[in-house]
């Protein structure tokens, strides 16, 4: 097996086709299908799932993938190392939950790390893939919360996948809605009276489950719910269907502007919010300051 193979599936995997894969590597169909034959025969395992809607990851292959992306990515900073070029210095990489505190927080970082050149990258995502992200090395850190409900099924995950959690700060829950929301004036809300409006969930794909939702109090039986999957739709149906979703309050105007509003939520519910990383790994001084400018955020 060699590193271009272990390309070639990772191509084949993020573009969930062979014909595109094949055009993106500029190599034919079947020398790239033949490519992961010889992979699988070599194994013993079947990496993707074909059918007439196309591939998909195998368990056996998503985790082929998984040790592939990290194989690669020791590959690159050995390579970068002997080359004479910095390590963990012009590039750093975060997957996050919908929070604008991370982003702000992140733009910063930039803008202290004080460098000619650099490649940084956020990604607002999913809970399970953040936790993918950070396990396969795509991502240094990965920003998300604990609270008493989700903890143990998250802790568990963090710990098969060689990840450990550290705390930047706690805060209590609010209801986020826009500024023209008919409950906007109140001093606190319950949950009963947001009952009558639609609650906005950000989906978590085929991990949909309540210990993986972004928002608190994931099981109460909400009246009316709208998944979405980002931050700017979620805005959007606040401010045109009085929307609301629960938060940890720390809102940043200068990006979401002055059209929404948090209020304290009556709920003992309490977020944990923090970082993790693979435990066997250092943070980079880039991490280091990123942590620095989240940690203003408590």
């Amino acid at each position: 097996m060699t590193l271009q193979q272990m390309k070639y599936v990772i191509e084949i995997a993020e573009r969930g086709s062979i014909n595109e894969a094949s055009k993106a590597l500029y190599i034919s169909q079947p020398s790239l299908s033949g490519a992961v034959r010889e992979i699988e025969k070599e194994l013993g395992i079947s990496i993707f799932s074909r059918s007439n809607r196309g591939i998909t990851l195998t368990t056996e292959g998503s985790e082929f993938v998984g040790y592939a992306r990290q194989i690669l990515e020791q590959y690159k900073l050995m390579e970068d190392h002997y080359q004479g070029k910095p390590e963990n210095e012009k590039k750093f990489y975060v997957s996050a939950q919908h929070y604008t505190f991370a982003v702000e927080a992140f733009s910063k970082t930039i803008l202290k790390a004080g460098m000619d050149e650099y490649d940084f990258a956020i990604y607002e995502t999913r809970t399970s893939e953040i936790i993918q992200d950070v396990k396969n090395m795509r991502s240094e850190l990965g920003i998300l919360y604990l609270n008493n409900f989700n903890e143990k099924v998250l802790n568990d995950d963090f710990k098969e996948n060689n990840l450990v959690f550290t705390e930047l700060f706690t805060c209590n829950t609010y209801a986020y809605l826009s500024s023209d929301h008919p409950l906007a004036g109140e001093k606190s809300v319950s949950i009963s009276d947001l009952e009558e409006y639609p609650c906005l969930s950000f989906h978590q794909g085929e991990k949909n489950s309540f210990y993986y939702a972004e928002e608190v109090l994931s099981t109460y039986p909400y009246k009316k719910i709208i998944h979405v999957n980002d931050r700017a739709t979620a805005l959007n149906m606040m401010t045109l269907l009085d929307g609301f979703t629960l938060c940890s309050g720390v809102i940043c105007k200068e990006l979401n502007g002055d059209g929404y509003t948090s209020i304290p939520l009556q709920s003992d519910e309490v977020m944990r919010i923090g970082y993790i990383k693979r435990s066997d790994t250092k943070l980079s001084p880039i991490a280091k300051q990123f942590i620095k400018e989240m940690k203003k955020y408590g």
